[in-house]
């Protein structure tokens, strides 16, 4: 019940810190802008002490670690497999224009054939 209590509360910030945005649109600029990211920052500062807002935290950790381990291609590999997939994409482009003409020109025999 707290934590809900406390991610009310957050929302509540976060459309606090935009109206203020636009309640101080008369004024320079970085006054509404300050205003959105003040309440941001405390809504987060607010979020962070909930389990919720704790596991987030705790995923956003792992995800991190997880893109660590990833085995990015070499160059050599990302400029074979453009070409591979630049070749595909014109031989369907062939094909797919083969069958387009194909039919167009079936269906011309056809509607020639009912008059």
């Amino acid at each position: 019940m707290a934590d809900n209590l406390k991610l009310l509360t957050a929302g509540l910030l976060i459309a606090a810190g935009i109206a203020g945005f636009y309640l101080l649109s008369d004024m320079p600029r970085v006054f509404g802008v300050l205003s959105v990211v003040l309440s941001l920052m405390t809504a987060a500062g607010v979020v962070w002490f909930t389990e919720p807002g704790r596991r987030f935290y705790a995923f956003g950790q792992e995800s991190v670690v997880e893109a660590r381990k990833v085995v990015w291609p070499t160059r050599k590999e990302t400029m074979q497999m453009t070409g591979v997939v630049v070749v595909f994409v014109i031989i369907m482009a062939l094909f797919l224009w083969l069958v387009d003409g194909s039919l167009t020109w079936l269906v011309k025999l056809i509607m020639q054939r009912g008059e």
